[in-house]
């Protein structure tokens, strides 16, 4: 449903599943389970897997803060993109990346729930895409000190209303880590 021209493939995004990034985060090791997950069937799907990598003045880059954490490892042929803002595709290669793939599609994973998930869906679907959000593998951190609700009502709250998301031509959605279908138009 896309309505990028010829853009048929669909792409795993795994947004800053890193050290600093889920250190602290909600569920953090049934999260970085389900992402290994996911990234395994896409990778026995020969999908493409992108790799999402944050950096800023408390994420600098080269630092075990700013590394994936150890449980995952990006594969030679998978292409990492480097960000500095919310949205992956502000500013980086990430459109490039999936052009030449023809990626249409995006099951997205990672963290932060509330930042950089949220922001690269909303960015993804207003550029074209179709974005599906797995419902179960992505976190954030506890932010109940500066007025936000607790992680468990960010991440419910996100995967309602993106359940319901949609726009002229394309479609969004959640699911579960077990029914991602990456084959699924």
């Amino acid at each position: 449903m896309t309505t990028l021209q010829d853009r048929p493939n669909t792409a795993l995004l795994v947004i800053d599943v890193q050290q600093g990034v889920v250190e602290g985060a909600h569920q953090r090791d049934a999260v970085v389970t389900n992402v290994g997950s996911l990234v395994e069937k896409a990778r026995q799907e020969q999908v493409p897997v992108v790799w999402i990598q944050h950096s800023d003045e408390g994420l600098v880059r080269g630092t075990d803060a700013w590394r994936i954490v150890p449980e995952l490892t990006p594969g030679d042929a998978e292409p990492l993109v480097e960000k500095n803002y919310g949205d992956s595709f502000e500013d980086t290669t990430l459109e490039t990346v999936l052009s030449d793939r023809g990626v249409g599609r995006l099951v997205v994973a990672g963290a932060q729930t509330d930042g950089c998930v949220r922001a690269t869906l909303h960015g993804a679907l207003v550029r074209g895409y179709d974005a599906t959000l797995v419902s179960d593998a992505h976190t954030t951190e506890d932010m109940t000190a500066w007025g936000a609700p607790p992680p468990e009502q960010v991440i419910a709250h996100t995967n309602l209303y993106w359940a319901y998301q949609t726009a002229p031509g394309r479609s969004a959605g959640t699911v579960e880590t077990t029914e991602v279908d990456f084959g699924a138009a």
